[in-house]
């Protein structure tokens, strides 16, 4: 066991042995990440990427702002509609909506116009677990928003905030579902 604990601390992992019996020990460690400069330099620039994630199912929301963060983004999460005007009013520079589409109170598609009114150049990912066409028109954002549908994966939740963010003053159709009026 010497190698171990000799190498593990230069590495600057913590390191652990327990006892089995029988001459058995197990021996658990964790090790730094490495990142490549380029993988370094793109979360870099995500971190000043704001995201306001309007969710009211917590395990939904937690988890999703977890994917997140773990891919650099900064997020402002909220449980309703009221809560995350509150969280936009605060003065934070909030560069994508992504909000569930059914909220208590005032619904997600209403929440995405009334932000847009204050910022025109907001991108919104609106997601639901009921199919796109079941969305009234009359509440659809005055913009193509990308549509994700619930349950996604971390791969298509990714790819919706991406194309997203790259597109021009609003947010154009991506391959999740685009919203068209």
């Amino acid at each position: 066991m010497p190698l171990p604990k000799s190498i593990l601390p230069v590495q600057n992992g913590p390191a652990g042995a327990t006892p089995k019996g029988a001459g058995e020990v197990n021996v658990s460690c964790v090790l730094p990440l490495q990142e490549t400069q380029a993988a370094h330099t793109l979360r870099g620039s995500r971190a000043s990427t704001t995201i306001l994630l309007v969710e009211d199912e917590e395990f939904v929301r937690e988890v999703t702002c977890e994917v997140l963060e773990f891919e650099g983004f900064s997020v402002l999460k909220a449980r309703s509609a009221v809560e995350a005007l509150r969280a936009f009013h605060l003065g934070a520079n909030v560069q994508l909506l992504l909000t569930d589409v059914v909220l208590p109170g005032r619904n997600g598609c209403r929440l995405a116009r009334d932000l847009l009114s204050l910022d025109p150049g907001l991108k919104v990912v609106l997601i639901s677990g009921y199919p796109e066409n079941e969305i009234p028109r009359g509440d659809l954002p005055d913009c193509e928003a990308i549509y994700l549908s619930k349950p996604f994966s971390v791969e298509s939740l990714m790819q919706a905030v991406r194309s997203a963010l790259q597109s021009g003053n609003h947010t154009k159709s991506p391959d999740p579902a685009p919203l068209s009026s």
